[in-house]
């Protein structure tokens, strides 16, 4: 089965490794990735896309919950969301085919981003089932480069995957701990 996970992280280096480790240690191939902050600049929002046994995959993601450097972990799989994921495609535009390559870009609600002698730049947003649509009635006037972002997704509704902690999180300036966010809840304040 197909999960979508997203992962709340401190914003440190190293973190990332330690995130696709798991999957990658336990059989798991990730065929998407997005990593960036999110509004507060000390938490990144890991967002990536795998296949496999639930059962499995379950275990990996209690294993991700307690790394040190995780704050949360959701599964978009069994939940409402939206998904959406953004390319950029350069694809061939001669003269004689402009007309028919902007109808193409029209229909998907592409824009043109830049434009050469005979190419443009083009960039769309949808799910994965879309942009791969999109690529492939743009194979016949020549696909140039393509670049794609991954998946990225948020529950629907009021449902909401955020840090646990409602103010500005307590700094380990001191270093004893691996992970810099001071939690609440362990003998050590750290999760």
């Amino acid at each position: 089965m197909r999960h979508i996970i997203s992962v709340l992280v401190e914003n440190e280096f190293g973190v990332l490794a330690k995130v696709s480790g798991l999957f990658s240690g336990r059989g798991f191939n990730i065929e998407s990735l997005c990593v960036a902050e999110t509004t507060d600049p000390t938490v990144s929002r890991i967002t990536l896309v795998t296949s496999g046994d639930d059962r499995v995959l379950a275990q990996v993601t209690k294993h991700l919950e307690k790394l040190v450097n995780v704050i949360r972990v959701g599964d978009f799989s069994s939940s409402g969301h939206v998904e959406r994921e953004l390319v950029l495609v350069k694809v061939r535009a001669e003269a004689r085919s402009r007309g028919d390559v902007l109808s193409v870009i029209n229909i998907f609600r592409g824009k043109v981003v830049d434009v050469g002698a005979s190419s443009y730049v083009v960039e769309a947003t949808g799910s994965q089932e879309k942009i791969q649509a999109f690529l492939r009635l743009l194979e016949p006037f020549g696909v140039l480069e393509v670049a794609r972002t991954g998946v990225v997704a948020l529950y629907r509704g009021e449902e909401v995957l955020r840090a646990t902690i409602e103010e500005p999180p307590d700094l380990d300036v001191g270093g004893d701990h691996e992970g810099r966010i001071r939690r609440e809840g362990s003998s050590a304040d750290f999760v």
